[in-house]
């Protein structure tokens, strides 16, 4: 249903009370009772593709982008047929003023013109018409559209360059030529597209020139370009393509022709050289004779009947006991003065309807821009106000611009001057309240709110310093309409606009969605820089609101800007969401008791800086034992998932002798070292199964236990070879870990004294000493009494098994083949 008509009967409110109760004499069917409950009004989202950006037009927390994915990817755009072009032009044409047909006047003195224009262009030659404001620029470009439909394949296709950037143009050009709803190409793809268009473009109200035109030009090589401007307008560059045609004003017999056509009669001697003056004083402008024409209609109604626009309530403000003399001659009314002809606005709006003269005081107050004939019944409080803009029409008070009218040149200047300025600010406030409410309500499509941008826009532009909180609501209603209507750039034009209202207003969450919407259409737009600030700031500011879900969408954008430029994200992290290795340094920690003086630069070399917290990483440093240099120098293993460690503490010795194991030998499976480095595990653990299992609460002293008898080292119970240090010379004192744990402990100095019965079957504490030869790898965590964890290893010299006497039946038992 339209917003303009709204009933009792739109969304069920039929016969239901607003607390939902019925009213009386419509009693309610207890089984139909929540089928006329009004269900809250959704928040119209729009879900369009923008290139490979997925973007859902969020009006609640602000829009939503992501990468496309391949299911919603649209299709390879089709060109319109003729017919859908015929229909798509019919439909962005100005609305028909309600009422009888004006007559159409005819195209006086531009023949000549008009077949040059068709000539250049059936050549493929573009053409830019110059001319000023009223010479009559559109009839012309009209005339000759109709005279090239059949010149090229896509036809002839209409543009308004009135407010529109290259881009914006490109984007129009694409839309009028391809059929592709809910889809805006990105740069390339645009580029691409429009490349193919052959068609015959009539761009009427161009305002600019120069590089920017070069650039239209050279998008579009197949296309022939006929552009009208006003001399104000940037010439285009020297070495342009384009041809010149400059359009003036009209002959005295042109003028005086066109005037007995407007008026519908031939005029008299007194007539004519008063048109004869306006010639002159306007320079045959047949804008000045349309109008002046609209004068003498009216002067001649008063002729025949004084009092015919007092029926109409026409002269409202005139007595009505007025004296009038009805035996007067009809000569008594005179011609306008020459001056009123040159400027006869006031003069014409002083004799239109009261609904015509408040129409006129909103486009004054819009900047010139007139609100749509639908809109003036509400706006102006007049259910047949709509009649009005037949009246406008009909005075050329209004001129046709795109699919809208606005003030003809020079009307807004002369209206001004007679008061109808006074009141702008109250008339802009009218205005946008409406439009706030209308751009909001759920029956409107946004191609219709984007049809009535350049009124919304005009009506923001005249309230952001002075009604900021009405343009702030008018803004974020109208800007998400904007987006889903594919007018992108209305929808930046809104959000500066509604952003610098909210600045001025105080309103913190509203500047904050603006700033998030800017973020979003410069990353649909490629510029990143840009992006990333726009949404920095927007998610700056709803932290300080503590806006969970529109940080969430800002970051999930930022994280997308991210990803696209190949940076990070503030804090050190990129898209996905890892720590990026340069963005956080840490030196690397020092063991809780300091450096031993036995570390050499050569240890330290080994020595890795703290990485992010990651779970049971096991890091071995080993160094190249040195022939020599005295007994071999024990391997030292550092295992930094502390996590583990406590978990094992707490669960008791036992657990921790079986945990410990595992970890290690998964760990060390993992490792980077040689083959020939990493732990054997296959022995005990073969030998264990073909014994029965792994018996972990027994220990058999001919698998496990260390003999009295030196290895090749030199050293009791390590037969199984040399294990090399750090820093490859001997260690006199225990060492102490590379990388302190969670809950890093200082080793003891003293022995760990051996426990009644051990608990762990892979290792058996040697002897107290005076100084361990053997130290702990891992910084003790629970009370002295768990024996190390670490299995004994092979020297990486050696391929054969031990040759311990107590581990020769090992090499030869159950499981041999499989060692081999």
């Amino acid at each position: 249903m339209d917003p303009m008509n709204r009933g009792s009967e739109e969304h069920g409110h039929d016969g239901i009370d607003d607390d939902g109760s019925a009213r009386p004499g419509r009693p309610r069917d207890p089984l139909t009772a929540d089928f006329g409950q009004p269900a809250p009004a959704l928040a119209r989202t729009v879900q369009l593709v923008s290139g490979d950006f997925l973007l859902t037009v969020n009006p609640v927390d602000g829009s939503e982008i992501e990468p496309c994915p391949p299911g919603e990817r649209p299709a390879a755009p089709g060109k319109r047929s003729a017919a859908d072009r015929a229909e798509l032009r019919r439909a962005s044409m100005p609305p028909v003023p309600p009422g009888p047909a004006l007559p159409r006047l005819p195209l006086l003195e531009r023949q000549e013109e008009r077949e040059r224009l068709v000539r250049l262009l059936a050549r493929g030659r573009s053409v830019r018409l110059t001319g000023p404001a009223g010479s009559g620029r559109t009839a012309l470009l009209n005339a000759v559209a109709d005279d090239c439909a059949d010149l090229a394949p896509d036809g002839v296709v209409r543009l308004s360059g009135y407010r529109r950037a290259p881009g914006e143009l490109l984007h129009d050009l694409f839309a009028a030529v391809h059929d592709a709803p809910l889809h805006r190409p990105e740069r390339a793809q645009l580029l691409e597209h429009v490349r193919e268009i052959g068609a015959v473009v009539v761009l009427d109200d161009l305002e600019f020139g120069g590089a920017a035109l070069d650039e239209l030009l050279d998008a579009t090589p197949e296309c022939a370009f006929l552009v009208a401007a006003t001399p104000d307008v940037a010439a285009p560059s020297a070495d342009s393509p384009l041809e010149e045609v400059f359009l003036g004003g009209l002959g005295r017999g042109g003028g005086l022709e066109l005037l007995e056509r407007a008026v519908g009669r031939v005029l008299d001697d007194e007539e004519a050289n008063w048109a004869g003056d306006l010639w002159f004083e306007s320079e045959g402008l047949p804008l000045r004779f349309v109008q002046a024409g609209a004068l003498l209609r009216q002067r001649d109604q008063l002729r025949a009947d004084p009092h015919a626009f007092e029926e109409h309530g026409y002269y409202a403000d005139t007595p009505v006991d007025a004296p009038f003399d009805s035996g007067a001659d009809e000569h008594d009314v005179p011609l306008p003065s020459l001056a009123d002809g040159a400027a006869p606005a006031a003069l014409l709006a002083s004799r239109l309807s009261p609904s015509a003269r408040a129409t006129l005081k909103f486009a004054v107050a819009l900047g010139g821009e007139l609100p749509h004939q639908a809109h003036l019944p509400a706006l102006v409080g007049d259910t047949h106000a709509d009649a009005a803009l037949a009246e406008l029409v009909s005075c050329a008070l209004v001129t046709p611009v795109g699919a809208h009218y606005r003030l003809a040149a020079g009307v807004r200047t002369q209206l001004e001057a007679v008061g109808y300025a006074e009141e702008a600010a109250e008339y802009a406030l009218g205005a946008a309240q409406h439009y706030a409410w209308w751009s909001g309500h759920p029956s409107v499509t946004p191609e219709r709110v984007a049809a009535e941008s350049d009124a919304v826009q005009a009506a923001l532009a005249a309230l952001v310093a002075t009604e900021s909180g009405a343009a702030v609501l008018l803004a974020r209603t109208a800007a998400p309409a904007f987006a889903g209507g594919l007018d992108w750039g209305a929808w930046e034009r809104a959000l500066r606009s509604g952003q610098e209202a909210a600045r001025n207003a105080g309103e913190v969450a509203e500047e904050a969605y603006f700033h998030h919407e800017l973020g979003v259409l410069a990353l649909c737009g490629g510029q990143l820089d840009r992006a990333r600030a726009e949404l920095e700031a927007s998610i700056a500011l709803r932290g300080a609101l503590a806006d969970k879900r529109g940080m969430i969408s800002g970051r999930r954008a930022l994280a997308l800007v991210a990803d696209r430029s190949g940076g990070a994200l503030p804090g050190g992290r990129t898209a996905a969401g890892e720590e990026v290795p340069d963005a956080r340094y840490e030196e690397s920690a020092s063991p809780p008791g300091g450096i031993p003086a036995t570390f050499t630069p050569s240890a330290a070399a080994f020595a890795l800086p703290t990485p992010p917290p990651e779970p049971e990483t096991l890091v071995t440093s080993k160094a190249t034992p040195v022939p020599g240099a005295g007994p071999a120098p024990s391997r030292r293993s550092v295992i930094s998932g502390t996590r583990r460690n406590l978990v094992a503490a707490g669960a008791g010795a036992l657990l921790v002798a079986v945990l410990g194991t595992v970890v290690t030998l998964g760990a060390t499976s993992d490792d980077n070292d040689p083959p020939n480095d990493k732990v054997k595990t296959e022995q005990s653990a073969k030998e264990d199964r073909d014994d029965g299992g792994l018996t972990a609460d027994e220990p058999r002293k001919d698998s496990t236990s260390r003999s009295d008898t030196p290895g090749d080292d030199g050293v009791s119970g390590t037969s199984d070879g040399p294990t090399p240090s750090d820093s490859g010379k001997p260690s006199d004192k225990p060492s102490e870990s590379d990388e302190p744990s969670e809950t890093p402990s200082k080793p003891s100095d003293t022995p760990t004294k051996p426990t009644d019965k051990p608990t762990k079957p892979t290792d058996k504490p040697t002897k107290p000493t005076d100084k361990p030869t053997d130290p702990p790898t891992t910084p003790p965590t629970t009370p002295p009494t768990t024996p190390p964890t670490t299995p004994p290893t092979t020297p990486p010299d050696e391929e054969s098994p031990p040759t311990s006497p107590d581990n020769s039946n090992s090499a030869s038992g159950p499981g041999a083949e499989d060692r081999v």
